[in-house]
């Protein structure tokens, strides 16, 4: 038989039981779909939370009061107690280390702000000028805070957009007056809508100064010290530095914790990673399941053409074509049920970033390839013991039996 008569054969094969390919094909694109969606869950969780981190800004540096263990970074024990808060001069001393570009203090509260009768609860962030270069905020309107003495409490305050519209509506916020608790200030400038991230939204965010934040919440201690860093491999050496700087200023004692962004990014990625790996080893499983059905649907093709075998092998046919008539049927099934799986896989992402659009569900290239690599030699695999029984037909009882 030449290698056309061969597929023809197969095809042949294939239509000819049009309710059993069916069955075939859509276990085997069950399997694939599972695998290209599973994964641009996976995948897309990953770019999401590293893309969340890295716009947090650049070569950054995260200083945290209190002493987390060596195990690393943990959510959990990211606000403590410490013996010594970090204050608004240890942030300034910061601006000493050479590595150091920048330095943000940042204290952190929720008061409420009311303008013209309406009132809402916010987020007010005290920080200085520089802080808004290290997060990459923009502005709207107006301008950033004062660059003048952080130790300072001017009555001053950066809204976002939509703190802007539910006090002012329509009507223009620049130079308008607020209160914001217990005190009175001046709208110098709206950021600009850039939505949910990382727990934070600021477009609900109030910006005011970091000496009046922290007289606002009667506290002296700051939430966090965000340290940019001249360059990416900068960052180890202004780690190195903020650690020896403020443990100079504690008298001695590393009773901070202090984190760069690569080190989360890093930790997340691989984290994510594995989580990926491990939903592409369970979809894969239904890849098996899949093969077993295709075994199970080729043996009976054996047993329904055993006279077609019978006849081909009475008319000289080798094992060699009768076994390779059979895999070439069980490649087709199983390659139209992964590109039918592929389709459905990718249409289902398609459909998470619609209804989804900051998650970036798009699957690995590596698990659409190993999805339809996996489909097509499961198929074969399976497909083989199948194949070598109707090799081994003897061609007088298959004709006797058909």
């Amino acid at each position: 038989m030449r290698p056309a008569d061969i597929l023809r054969f197969a095809r042949d094969a294939a239509t000819g039981y049009p309710l059993r390919t069916t069955l075939s094909v859509l276990a085997m694109a069950i399997g694939v779909a599972a695998v290209v969606l599973l994964t641009a869950l996976g995948d897309g969780a990953r770019r999401y939370v590293v893309g969340q981190f890295s716009s947090l800004g650049t070569n950054l540096v995260i200083v945290l009061p209190g002493r987390t263990g060596t195990g690393g970074f943990n959510p959990a024990t990211a606000i403590t107690s410490t013996p010594r808060d970090l204050t608004i001069a240890d942030a300034q001393a910061l601006l000493r280390a050479p590595a150091v570009r920048r330095v943000g203090p940042l204290a952190v509260g929720t008061s409420e702000i009311s303008a013209g009768g309406r009132l809402r609860e916010v987020m007010v962030a005290g920080a200085n000028r520089d802080f808004f270069a290290i997060r990459n905020f923009e502005l709207a309107q107006g301008e950033a805070l004062p660059d003048d003495d952080w130790q300072r409490a001017a009555p001053v305050a950066v809204i976002g957009a939509k703190v802007q519209e539910e006090l002012f509506g329509r009507e223009p916020a620049l130079g308008r007056l607020v209160r914001v608790g217990d005190r009175r200030l001046r709208v110098i400038g709206i950021l600009r809508p850039t939505g949910q991230g990382l727990g934070m939204n600021t477009d609900e965010l109030v910006v005011v100064p970091v000496a009046l934040a922290q007289a606002m919440f009667n506290s002296n201690t700051l939430f966090r010290i965000l340290v940019e860093a001249r360059s990416r491999e900068a960052i180890p050496a202004a780690s190195t530095q903020t650690l020896e700087i403020l443990k100079q200023r504690h008298r001695g004692e590393e009773d901070v914790t202090v984190i760069t962004q690569d080190a989360v990014l890093a930790t997340f990625d691989k984290l994510l990673g594995a989580l990926t790996l491990a939903v592409a080893g369970i979809a894969a499983i239904s890849l098996a399941v899949a093969g077993i059905l295709v075994m199970n649907v080729m043996l009976v093709a054996v047993t329904q053409r055993t006279g077609e075998i019978g006849l081909l092998k009475a008319l000289g046919a080798p094992a060699r074509t009768i076994r390779l008539a059979f895999l070439t049927e069980a490649a087709m099934l199983s390659a139209s049920g992964a590109l039918v799986g592929y389709g459905l896989g990718e249409a289902g992402a398609f459909a998470l970033r619609q209804l989804f659009p900051v998650f970036p569900a798009y699957p690995p290239d590596w698990a659409v390839i190993a999805g339809l690599l996996t489909a097509l030699s499961t198929g074969l695999l399976f497909g083989f013991l199948p194949a070598r029984r109707a090799a081994r037909l003897d061609p007088v009882q298959a004709l006797m039996r058909h």
